[in-house]
């Protein structure tokens, strides 16, 4: 701004009163015509108002069912009533993003048709995404809660994508978890019943040879050898015979009979470790945990949110105010360097 409103000197700040003065009426039909304008755009005749519903929530710590209720070792098991931290955060958000969500809520509301997008455009997704993004957002509180954010010009409609966005990562979460949940669980159950019915093999392989006479074999062969000396010193070759029998059955057998024994109670340690492992991966393939603690549910908003018409028009109105200052000025100044031309 050079020139002052006189024409005989620069336009410095010390003369702004002045120069606001000399060019009043113009500022003034300029600013007020701005501030009409404005308060007609924002009004719903020019911009759909829109209410806002939200959801806050803390993830949930834990993910396995079984290590936080069935675990007996004391560094997996986690408390299943402990908020999330950073990382479950994260997981969350990103599963909100999703697509799997979206899809679901822009099925179930009709989005296509509720935001007016023509199905016919051959840009209708990208029209379509972009408006579910501009309207449902997602991000982190400075508490490490997620906060959901509905925009829509129904009220009771965003307040249902809300919840519904809330409700859906509990399934979808779920749902991700069960196909790798199941997959465990099948590999664990073969190997449970494999090793179940090789258990069962030796226990029968066991029971026949308790049937041919072996029950302890180290026991057995003790106190027949101490029995077989008293016979032998009595001079009783019947009971003699009757001891060398069994000495021959034990001699035979006892051999199997130790390392069917042997291995059984290895496998029948090993059974119990895969019984724990079958009876957790059954409960995270079947069994499920919400994925989340709820603080806020959404409700149907009473105003509107957006837009907030009195920003719109202080700031259009300023705008205008400012640019008609800066034109003026500018105006003057090329008038009075005009002028200044001519005299000379």
């Amino acid at each position: 701004m050079v020139s002052n409103v006189k024409g005989n000197e620069d336009f410095e700040s010390t003369n702004f009163l002045i120069f606001l003065y000399h060019w009043r009426k113009p500022l003034i039909i300029i600013t007020l015509a701005a501030m009409l304008v404005s308060v007609i755009i924002s009004s719903p005749l020019f911009i759909t108002p829109k209410f806002k519903s939200t959801v806050i929530m803390f993830p949930t710590s834990t993910n396995s069912i079984s290590k936080a209720l069935l675990s007996e070792n004391a560094g997996e098991k986690q408390d299943i009533l402990q908020f999330g931290e950073e990382e479950q955060t994260e997981q969350m958000l990103q599963v909100l993003n999703s697509n799997k969500i979206r899809d679901k809520i822009i099925a179930k509301y009709s989005l296509l048709k509720h935001y007016d997008i023509n199905p016919e455009s051959s840009t209708k997704n990208t029209k379509l995404f972009r408006a579910y993004d501009n309207n449902i957002t997602f991000r982190r509180t400075e508490y490490m809660a997620v906060k959901i954010t509905v925009l829509d010009r129904d009220a009771d409609t965003a307040a249902l994508i809300a919840n519904d966005i809330a409700e859906l990562l509990d399934s979808t979460k779920n749902t991700m978890q069960k196909e790798r949940a199941l997959k465990a669980f099948k590999i664990v159950e073969a190997e449970y019943l494999e090793l179940k019915r090789e258990v069962q093999v030796m226990e029968d392989s066991l029971t026949r040879l308790r049937e041919l006479g072996v029950h302890d074999y180290e026991s057995q062969v003790e106190m027949i050898n101490q029995q077989l000396a008293i016979e032998l010193a009595k001079g009783n070759k019947g009971g003699v015979k009757a001891l060398e029998d069994k000495l021959e059955i034990l001699a035979k057998y006892g051999g199997p009979y130790v390392s069917i024994r042997d291995a059984l109670e290895h496998e029948k340690k090993q059974l119990s470790v895969v019984k724990t492992k079958f009876e957790e991966a059954k409960i995270d393939a079947e069994e499920v945990l919400p994925q989340k603690f709820v603080v806020n549910s959404a409700y149907a908003a009473e105003k509107k949110s957006y837009p907030v018409r009195w920003i719109i028009v202080l700031i259009s109105t300023l705008s205008a105010f400012l640019l008609a200052i800066l034109i003026l000025a500018i105006l003057d100044s090329l008038s009075n360097y005009s002028k200044k031309k001519m005299l000379k």
